[in-house]
């Protein structure tokens, strides 16, 4: 765990950064299959020539007029005073950890997290209290728990929905008690919502932004909507003072971001229905193919359909850890998949991202493999 004044290593990131680029198959990956610049350009009769004459200046930096409207469109309160863009949707969460947070607070994080989620409050010198997901279930956290972990120095809740890695997302109803317990008591609601629009068997919920003025909603360019080279993240708040220090905290970052990035991302975004569509068709035909996997393979996992977001966290019944299958998986097949102890999660289970074009070929390699061992 990350001391005051010093981040750890992110584990995820560094076993990505040793893996991701040198494997043949990537089956565990959080964002889903990309598209080609000119496919993108394409959404817009005069996109290209329009990109083409883009100034590669410096940009605003809370972000292009034109990128916060398109975001602010995409809740409900529709106001672009309220947008915040950010390189990314790492940054924003360190912006706003540094934003809220001082030494001797304490936050309560939905696990499994990102990294990011605990370790950034840790260095600031916060205290987390996990609050735990049913990993033998489908994923859910106790909601009628979740007051008991608060303490009268807690600041935030951190959650994520649809969830990365389980795939699970909230009911409307446990998202109306989160959103309650956290008015109560006053606190800071940060959701991260990047994968808002990938919803299949789910309720798409409202933003944490749109429902409660201390909640929070991060959103990014990476996951719904599979531009994740685009570099481009943002939150949405209703407290100007809020925004204003995240800001602030921004100018010692990236000041602002690239000028074609935001170009492209608010173009994306006039076209959000086409684009999630696109995600999900590709994540339900995937699921097909890993639900008959799973199941000719029952001895060896247990698999739970997530009903949202592009990744699943199954339950490996091998008599070696799920780390030391991952490794086997990487080095002997080329497949890689990522160990639940990338996320602070025991060593049971390993994600498995289903949002790619080439899951039936990595499919069908981590089959031989297995078959061979």
């Amino acid at each position: 765990m990350s001391r005051p004044g010093r981040l750890d290593p992110f584990a995820l990131e560094r076993f990505f950064a040793r893996y991701e680029f040198s494997t043949r198959y990537v089956l565990c990956p959080s964002d889903p299959e990309s598209m080609a610049l000119h496919e993108l350009l394409a959404f817009e009769a005069d996109a290209a020539q329009r990109f083409a004459q883009l100034r590669l200046g410096y940009v605003e930096s809370l972000g292009t007029p034109e990128l916060r409207q398109a975001v602010a469109a995409l809740y409900a309160h529709g106001d672009a005073a309220r947008v915040l863009v950010h390189a990314g949707s790492e940054e924003p969460i360190f912006t706003f950890m540094h934003a809220v947070l001082e030494a001797g607070d304490h936050i309560v994080v939905q696990f499994p997290a990102y990294q990011s989620h605990y370790s950034i409050a840790q260095s600031i010198g916060a205290s987390i209290t996990r609050w735990d997901s049913n990993l033998d279930g489908d994923g859910a956290p106790g909601v009628a728990e979740l007051e008991r972990l608060l303490r009268p120095e807690t600041r935030a809740i951190v959650v994520t929905t649809p969830n990365n890695p389980t795939g699970y997302s909230l009911s409307r109803g446990e998202f109306d008690a989160l959103v309650e317990l956290a008015r109560s008591r006053g606190l800071w609601l940060f959701c991260d919502e990047v994968y808002r629009g990938t919803e299949r068997d789910a309720e798409r919920l409202p933003a944490a932004c749109d429902v409660y003025d201390r909640g929070v909603s991060l959103g990014g360019m990476a996951k719904a909507y599979g531009l994740a080279g685009l570099r481009i993240g943002w939150v949405s708040a209703s407290q100007p003072s809020l925004l204003e220090r995240m800001a602030t905290i921004k100018d010692y970052l990236t000041i602002c971001s690239s000028a074609p990035s935001e170009f492209l991302a608010a173009l994306a975004l006039r076209h959000d229905p086409d684009l999630t569509e696109r995600v999900r068709g590709i994540c339900a035909r995937n699921l097909d193919l890993l639900d008959e996997f799973f199941a000719r393979r029952a001895n060896l996992f247990c698999w739970t359909r997530p009903r949202a977001g592009t990744t699943a966290f199954p339950r490996y019944r091998g008599n070696e850890g799920s780390e030391a299958f991952c490794r086997r998986a990487v080095e002997e097949a080329g497949v890689l998949l990522l160990p639940s102890t990338a996320f602070d999660a025991g060593d049971a289970h390993f994600r498995i991202g289903y949002g790619r074009a080439n899951l039936p070929e990595a499919l069908a390699a981590l089959d031989a493999f297995i078959s061979r061992a």
